[in-house]
């Protein structure tokens, strides 16, 4: 269905940034008019992707509504997105998360309303081609595009600090961004000299042999990128800042969106293009991933700001996410993209009812509350509903992607999966000890005596994200079945190229290091790595192609 595929993904991407037009394009002074456009753009962005959840092949592991269209012939770049189990649960929750934030932005933003939402509906344009882009330069533009709407909606409307948390925000993922721009142009021009070929597609890179000294400077290169997009322990400093001094819809679109890209970056770029280097430089990565679940869990212990305490807490669970991708096996990448998505869900609602508390009384701290479950009784019940989602009780979303991850962790380094568990339990005593003091103890402000409940909008902005978390708790099976297929072909790619003789480097580095930790995590099924036209990744039970064994040089330092 080639002519549907070309509709409903382009249509996908730029509705949101023709939303965003329409909005410029309208009169000045119109403030509600702004927003009932935004809102139904953004809202008729999700239901043009809703279709894509039940039309999707979880089957195949490849590209699925793919296109590709050449856009620069002179340098081999073209228009190819596609979507495939990885991308396809962040692509809809990207659409579902922007709906909902513009309907909480619907009286908590007041001044250069027009802006806001043009802003707003231009980072969805650049989040949802980030997630589809299977071309680098096309890949890149969007990254690039997603900085300019945040800076601007944390720089312009955000709290006393914001001109602070912007800079500091623009500044770090410049860096990365330079780096990961040097990384691809290296690509480039190694595969124009190794294969003959100009182009930045994925696919075709995917072909290429990196020695190994090559693949672990360009794993650093995109690698750093990503991990301060995530963020990763020590690349984190700048979210506390951004997320406290953002609007509340911006902390919700940027917990719950923006920081997936970098965990998606490592699990579509670094991965596959660069597998040996992984497997080298997994214990590293992990040993941050741990670090950043109990620091993020300690620090989010003593915060007296509300906000900041849910913001270090996204700190703490995505390192679970990175922990459990670099698990190289099934389970621990599944539960991974699953993660991904509950966290979105959890962290973003938590973000929203933090927001509806400082429209309330105007205030973050949570000394200054206490007792609000009995004049807010709606709230209290939705606020420890997604409390127990965050922590991971079972039955709600958090505990199947938690559960899944340490299984996985728990196959491939027991020591990192004992460690991690730990931020379980403290996850546990910092959110119900926080939604203690808010929620419950004696009324000891007269303020906090007659705050209103809920209102028919906030209702309406919880009640999908806590259906969504029973949902997957309860049933997570359709969304794992599609993710299968993906995530079986990435771990087996990286078990396979691991276990494939390389190019030893200078410094000793060599196939018989790789293949050890190929042996460690394991993988039940050979996938071959021929490209294929529509896919991203093969079947994972495709057969081997051969491959004419590498010479096998001296290795120094490698005992024998």
């Amino acid at each position: 269905m080639p002519g549907f595929t070309l509709d409903i993904l382009t249509l996908l991407i730029f509705l949101p940034a023709v939303g965003a037009v329409v909005i410029l394009l309208l009169p000045r002074g119109r403030d509600e008019l702004y927003r009932v456009v935004a809102f139904a753009c953004a809202g008729t962005t999700f239901l043009v992707s809703c279709p894509l959840f039940w039309l999707f092949d979880g089957r195949e592991s490849g590209a699925q509504f793919d296109v590709k269209v050449p856009w620069i012939p002179s340098i081999g770049a073209s228009y190819h997105i596609g979507i495939d189990g990885l991308s396809l649960l962040l692509v809809l929750l990207t659409t579902f998360l922007t709906a909902i934030s513009i309907l909480a932005s619907w009286r908590a933003i007041t001044k250069r309303v027009k802006a806001y939402m043009a802003c707003f509906l231009l980072l969805e344009t650049g989040i949802l081609g980030t997630f589809v882009a299977l071309d680098l330069v096309l890949f890149y533009i969007f990254w690039e595009a997603m900085l300019i709407p945040m800076y601007f909606l944390i720089g312009v409307w955000g709290g006393p600090d914001r001109i602070y948390a912007a800079m500091k925000f623009f500044l770090y993922t410049m860096f990365g961004s330079v780096l990961m721009l040097v990384g691809i142009l290296v690509l480039y021009f190694h595969q124009q000299a190794a294969l003959g070929i100009q182009s930045f597609d994925v696919l075709k890179m995917l072909e290429l042999n990196l020695p190994m000294h090559l693949q672990l400077w360009l794993f650093a290169a995109f690698g750093v990128a990503f991990a301060i997009k995530v963020p990763l322990f020590p690349f984190h400093t700048w979210l506390p800042d951004a997320h406290v001094e953002a609007p509340t819809a911006g902390s919700v679109i940027l917990a719950g969106v923006l920081l997936k890209i970098g965990i998606y970056g490592f699990a579509r770029f670094c991965l596959p293009l660069f597998p040996a280097a992984a497997q080298v430089l997994m214990p590293y990565v992990a040993v941050l991933a741990v670090i950043g679940i109990v620091y993020g869990a300690l620090v989010a212990l003593v915060q007296p700001d509300v906000k900041k305490l849910v913001a270090y807490s996204s700190v703490s669970h995505l390192g679970f996410v990175v922990l459990g991708l670099f698990a190289f096996n099934l389970q621990g990448a599944q539960g991974a993209v699953i993660q991904m998505v509950n966290h979105g869900l959890s962290t973003g609602a938590l973000f929203l009812i933090v927001g509806m508390l400082y429209e309330r009384r105007h205030t973050r701290l949570i000394a200054d509350y206490g007792g609000l479950y009995k004049p807010m009784p709606i709230l209290g019940t939705f606020f420890i509903i997604i409390v127990l989602s965050s922590l991971g009780l079972p039955g709600l979303n958090g505990f199947v992607g938690e559960f899944l991850i340490l299984v996985g962790v728990f196959e491939t380094a027991r020591v990192f999966a004992i460690l991690a568990a730990t931020g379980v339990l403290l996850t546990a005593i910092y959110l119900l000890w926080m939604y203690q003091r808010v929620m419950h103890g004696p009324i000891e402000r007269p303020e906090n005596e007659a705050v209103p409940d809920l209102n028919a909008r906030e209702i309406g902005m919880l009640l999908p994200i806590v259906v969504l978390c029973f949902w997957i708790g309860l049933y997570p099976k359709p969304f794992l079945e599609r993710t299968e297929a993906t995530m079986r072909a990435l771990v087996a790619r990286v078990a396979y190229e691991a276990e494939t003789p390389v190019t030893v480097d200078q410094q000793g580095l060599g196939s018989q290091r790789i293949s050890e930790r190929a042996a460690q995590v394991g993988h039940q099924s050979a996938v071959s790595f021929t490209r294929v036209e529509r896919g991203f990744l093969p079947p994972a039970d495709a057969p081997r192609r051969p491959r004419a064994p590498a010479p096998q040089p001296a290795r120094r330092g490698v005992p024998e």
